[in-house]
């Protein structure tokens, strides 16, 4: 288990992709911290999962968007687990509306929330792993979006999106020489009802290739794989988990 006593951190780790890659993680023997916004509940209930596989995990309530509490954040994981490997930012909220209906506030909300948030913990990771000359960051985001794709209704979330994938790029070229990779995982819509993968295999899903829809467990292996020593000269990539979609 190379990733044995790994630290970790999840944005967004209570529940849906986040836990899915927690769980991957916390399989690995990774230490696992997430982190959560409001649902306490759903951070206690991932924890109890996480605990019944026996891995070192604690949540923090920290509003990923905002910088000050980003730093919180990072400081707890460090003061727990004495170091931060892997750095997984997967939050990222989503609306539906044409241009024309979206109010400055409800664009500014996804924004922040898709872009800066990645920022925020990307730049207060940076010490740590420098210091350490060894690390990952491990950026979600959406089918196309290193396209720079348009669709309509969710025109906040692609503009998001294709910049995480930019973002990302330039931050690899920027700490490459620190030990630290950056890559990109584009996953394809990711059923709510957290499937395992064996039972997305059940469903058919007409808009993939594969015929069925992703799991957590999907993406989880690509995490696994930039989290690895397997892929220490790999970095400013994008992997697209989508079975063949919108290739």
């Amino acid at each position: 288990m190379p990733l044995r006593n790994r630290a970790a951190l999840i944005t967004g780790g209570s529940r849906g992709i986040g836990k899915g890659i927690a769980q991957g993680l916390a399989q690995e023997g990774v230490r696992i911290a997430i982190s959560y916004r409001t649902n306490k509940t759903a951070a206690q209930n991932t924890l109890r999962i996480l605990q019944s596989q026996g891995a070192e995990c604690f949540a923090v309530e920290a509003d990923a968007t905002d910088p000050e509490k980003v730093q919180f954040l990072l400081d707890a994981v460090l003061e727990r687990f004495g170091r931060l490997d892997i750095l997984v930012n997967n939050v990222g909220e989503f609306n539906w509306k044409l241009v024309a209906d979206t109010s400055a506030d409800e664009w500014q909300k996804v924004i922040a929330s898709n872009l800066y948030s990645v920022f925020h913990a990307s730049k207060a990771a940076l010490p740590a792993m420098r210091r350490q000359h060894w690390g990952r960051i491990i950026n979600l985001g959406a089918v196309g979006a290193e396209r720079a794709f348009g669709q309509g209704t969710i025109s906040a979330y692609a503009a998001a999106k294709a910049a995480v994938v930019s973002f990302s790029r330039s931050l690899a070229i920027e700490e490459a020489k620190a030990g630290i990779t950056v890559n990109v995982i584009n996953p394809s819509n990711i059923d709510e009802r957290e499937l395992t993968a064996d039972e997305a295999r059940r469903i058919r899903d007409a808009r993939s290739p594969m015929g069925r829809p992703p799991s957590s467990e999907d993406v989880t292996a690509a995490v696994k794989f930039f989290a690895s020593d397997t892929a220490d000269y790999i970095t400013g990539q994008v992997i697209n988990v989508t079975g063949g979609w919108m290739l």
